[in-house]
């Protein structure tokens, strides 16, 4: 299930290929709008409660993030049976709902706090100490700052704003995250990151039950791995 615009609904065009492709299937889908209030998720809910997936694969954003979960704990259906899986839920939403209401659910993301390096480490005591012991970091702030930093490496090597000359000088740039190494990918242009599965714990945090021993290289158009997604 997803919000409805083009994020989600592509998300789950290319689940779908993958789950097919893979010897399941898929039971349902639905969306709601941006801004979607609690109430938008309890008919949703009831029907995946009936219908008893392995799964609820989830590409719901925003605040509206908070209320799925919410709707999820309200009909008491138990994430150690039928987990929700989201790509945008960090640990920023999990302490809006509440950490009893995000525990046991999964995210697959390039970043959590709890990413164990010397790198992570500085980052996480640092921002605390500018925003406070009970502000998480996440995936979007990690992202944005890296990404800021990469920038501004290019602008010191370049000189220019010009775009073609930043464009031409970013490629192959490399920068030690918190996430650990990443680079921009000099085929394609996307940034090359960590892939990990973490599961939500009561301290409002991620166990990293999965991570990639490297980065991961980027493929935008989904022609790696000997992979050809159906356009359907």
């Amino acid at each position: 299930m997803g919000s409805d615009y083009i994020y989600p609904r592509e998300s789950n065009r290319i689940m779908r290929e993958l789950i097919r492709n893979n010897g399941g299937s898929v039971v349902g889908e639905s969306y709601v709008r941006l801004g979607a209030d609690r109430n938008s998720f309890v008919p949703i809910m009831r029907e995946i409660r009936q219908v008893q997936p392995d799964v609820i694969f989830s590409t719901v954003v925003g605040n509206t993030t908070t209320y799925l979960y919410q709707a999820y704990a309200d009909l008491g259906i138990d994430p150690r049976v039928m987990p929700i899986a989201s790509l945008t839920t960090t640990e920023a939403e999990i302490r809006a709902m509440g950490y009893d209401v995000g525990d046991g659910h999964l995210t697959a993301a390039s970043y959590f706090q709890g990413v164990g390096n010397d790198r992570n480490a500085t980052f996480i005591d640092r921002y605390k100490k500018r925003y406070g012991e009970d502000e998480p970091t996440n995936m979007c702030l990690e992202a944005s700052y890296f990404q800021v930093n990469v920038f501004a490496k290019t602008l010191a090597e370049t000189n220019s704003m010009d775009t073609s000359m930043i464009r031409q000088s970013v490629m192959g740039s490399e920068f030690d995250a918190p996430q650990g190494e990443v680079s921009i990918n000099p085929v394609w242009g996307h940034a090359d990151l960590w892939t990990r599965i973490g599961r939500a714990n009561r301290s409002g945090q991620f166990d990293i039950v999965f991570e990639s021993p490297s980065s991961v290289k980027a493929d935008p158009y989904l022609i790696g791995y000997g992979r050809c997604l159906e356009y359907s």
